[in-house]
């Protein structure tokens, strides 16, 4: 009797391959080749699964996208404004293990995305969907009276977003100058400066 593939799965599969050998290793040693082999396939099924090497990041960056936006919109259920901005911010940041792994995913994709029209594409509609989001809590927040009211509420999105990629690159890479809680501790003061007094 033949065996029964779940296609879905295997998909899954391959992309979690994909984003382990981009964490582990860096974007440029994910090769179909590495990533059919973190997955157990060889390297002719991945074919039948993807067009190519490109397409397998896309959807391994797409992928990473969709759980954390499923398990942010779990974070801020019921929350609004400064509370719910806070959450989006520091869940944005690599703070554990997982999240971690999530930005060294993210930050991987930065310069391949510079020469890559279709990823760049992904990145802009992520990062906007992201702004648009804290934009409209410090909205929210503003008519809570939690916000400063002559907050220029378009320069602090900016600001808050600048402040996530930049602390996140410097603790991916200066470990020893920037620890989690320092780097959490930096972001809730840039957002305590937003407030009402």
């Amino acid at each position: 009797m033949p065996k029964i593939v779940d296609h879905d799965e295997r998909r899954r599969d391959v992309l979690t391959a994909a984003s382990k050998v981009i964490v582990r290793d860096g974007i440029d040693a994910a090769t179909t080749r590495a990533i059919a082999k973190e997955a157990g396939l060889s390297n002719g099924v991945l074919s039948h699964y993807f067009s190519d090497k490109d397409e397998i990041l896309l959807s391994a960056l797409r992928a990473s996208h969709r759980r954390i936006r499923e398990r942010l919109t779990a974070k801020v259920t019921g929350l609004t404004g400064v509370a719910a901005l806070r959450e989006v911010l520091l869940d944005n940041l690599p703070l554990d293990d997982e999240r971690n792994e999530e930005t060294r995913l993210e930050v991987s994709f930065w310069s391949r995305s510079l020469a890559a029209e279709e990823l760049a594409e992904v990145q802009r509609a992520e990062v906007g969907e992201l702004r648009e989001a804290v934009h409209g809590l410090l909205e929210q927040a503003r008519a809570a009276g939690e916000v400063r009211a002559d907050a220029d509420l378009d320069d602090a999105a900016e600001h808050l977003l600048a402040l996530v990629d930049g602390l996140s690159v410097h603790l991916l890479l200066y470990p020893g100058r920037l620890d989690r809680a320092r780097a959490e501790r930096l972001m809730l003061a840039s957002l305590d400066g937003l407030m009402a007094q």
